[in-house]
């Protein structure tokens, strides 16, 4: 399905994907707790908003079907 707004939420996780690898990359070399402490307050924060982008996408996606479905039901009326 090519729609832009899934398009720019597909984006935006990969973005998200991206930062992640980095900040364990990060946690992994960090000595300090204190830095320690504020990588994971981030890779939360970003799981987050995986997730809100997640169900985002999922509501987006079977709204965009039911409306293909109704315009399929319609056309064949």
């Amino acid at each position: 399905m090519n729609d832009p707004y899934l398009n720019e939420l597909k984006n935006e996780f990969r973005e998200y994907s991206s930062e992640l690898k980095i900040l364990k990359k990060n946690l992994l070399k960090s000595n300090s707790s204190e830095e320690q402490s504020r990588i994971i307050k981030k890779i939360d924060s970003i799981a987050k908003d995986m997730e809100k982008n997640q169900r985002q996408s999922v509501r987006v996606t079977r709204s965009r079907l039911k409306e293909k479905s109704k315009a399929k039901k319609t056309s064949q009326s």
